[in-house]
């Protein structure tokens, strides 16, 4: 892309998360408390004809990224300069977005035909955050995500055949079967966990932001410049760790983005009916940082957005949050019916798959030929079926490493204070122990 093309996008400043060059009201225009070591000020927009029917009437303002103003300027035929990605961009995204929504619905196969248990969270309709996000990330970034956590690993890299192993319960899996579909993890590609409970990763991600910053600025690592994405749902936003986390971050001026991935209902119950202003970004500005209102259905759009978020954090200007409304195709897990949203909701959103969207801009825009993203479709087919041979093939974990990983010594009972593993002390057994 052109440096007069970037500059004539309007990209997202720093100092204002804006996307178009209207004229503005000063009552639109939101000054922050500089208290939090932030000055920002944050530029909103009206609602478009295009917002969600079920979010009209009580979204008072409708924020998007320039990806939107972009297009409204593409030209019929349209030149390279103008494209919003290019063609290897286009299929790297494509490639993750159909690797997500492929290993989830073999996992709803799997799940139905005996071979996952307990509960399984697909991310189905929500690919375009993960992508649009985690593919901007260096490796040593971290991610730290929810029970819905299978599509952000893939994202960030953990292999397929990992994912699919730790599903089943094999050794094989990337936490060698003892954390399943809710807590996949890698030290390797730096992603913190899976979270069974909502709001429980939050903390988790702020320390790991904390470590980037401390590392810089007290160790002086000067190339640690490392960023964390926290993602989590509408639903742990009305949780107190949520704004604990919110004020330490801006506080601290951590490199943090707080991703919400909004779907509009938390298990059974509508985001429109759970809290008192359903306008989750209007909470960034309250500790002092930029808040983002994004369409978590096109990954182009979230993209731009992430960018800037990612680039500010990691300059050292502080956390941002950013609110992706999405829909999830499926119901909350695979044990959910799926009766409470309205068909109508359901369709509309299914109306905007953004699988759908990505593959007809990237034909429309001449990036890539409807045989070139087939291609990319079956490459993906085997690499998920490999995946389930894989792991339908590892062995299970033995007894023995029942207690690993559970306690801080490898034995699973506490080290004794002459330095021996209090489960060899001939006494351990006396008392109630044994029980």
């Amino acid at each position: 892309m052109s440096s007069s093309t970037f500059s004539s996008m309007n990209t997202i400043k720093s100092s204002c998360f804006t996307t178009e060059n209207h004229s503005l009201n000063p009552s639109s225009i939101i000054p922050t408390s500089s208290f939090l070591v932030s000055t920002h000020k944050l530029r909103f927009n009206t609602p478009t004809a295009n917002s969600p029917p079920c979010f009209i009437k009580n979204r008072q303002t409708h924020i998007v990224a320039v990806s939107d103003v972009k297009q409204k300027q593409l030209k019929s035929t349209p030149s390279v300069g103008n494209l919003l990605i290019t063609k290897e961009e286009g299929l790297e995204l494509y490639e993750d977005m159909i690797l997500g929504r492929t290993f989830e619905d073999m996992c709803a196969q799997m799940y139905y035909r005996g071979k996952m248990f307990g509960f399984v969270h697909l991310y189905n309709g929500q690919e375009a955050v993960s992508t649009g996000f985690i593919k901007l990330l260096k490796q040593q970034d971290c991610v730290v995500s929810t029970y819905r956590d299978h599509v952000h690993a893939l994202s960030k890299g953990v292999p397929a055949r990992e994912v699919m192993s730790e599903l089943f319960g094999k050794t094989t899996g990337c936490v060698r079967g003892q954390g399943g579909s809710m807590h996949m993890f890698s030290k390797e590609h730096n992603l913190i966990g899976g979270f069974a409970f909502i709001g429980e990763g939050i903390p988790i991600a702020t320390g790991t932001a904390f470590t980037s910053k401390y590392n810089r600025e007290v160790l002086k690592q000067a190339d640690c410049d490392h960023v964390t994405l926290a993602f989590f749902g509408d639903g742990t936003c009305n949780n107190g760790q949520f704004f604990e986390c919110l004020n330490m971050a801006a506080l601290w001026k951590l490199p943090i983005v707080f991703v919400v991935e909004n779907n509009l209902w938390a298990i059974g119950m509508s985001h429109e009916r759970a809290t008192s202003d359903p306008e989750i970004w209007k909470k960034g500005p309250a500790f002092g940082m930029p808040g983002v209102h994004v369409d978590g259905m096109d990954v182009l759009k979230v993209r731009e957005v992430a960018k800037e978020a990612v680039a500010r954090a990691r300059r050292g200007d502080g956390p941002t949050l950013i609110e992706c409304e999405t829909y999830r195709f499926r119901g909350h897990s695979l044990a959910d019916p799926d009766e409470l949203r309205d068909p109508s909701e359901k369709a509309h959103y299914a109306a905007r798959d953004p699988i759908t969207a990505l593959k007809k801009y990237m034909i429309e825009n001449k990036l890539a030929g409807e045989a070139e993203l087939k291609a990319i479709e079956k490459k993906i087919d085997e690499l998920v079926e490999e995946a389930v041979e894989f792991a339908d093939a590892s062995p299970h974990p033995d007894r023995s490493q029942l207690l690993q990983n559970v306690f801080a010594d490898p034995k699973g009972f506490g080290i004794g204070p002459d330095g021996r593993y209090r489960c060899e002390d001939p006494k351990f057994t006396q008392g109630t122990a044994h029980v």
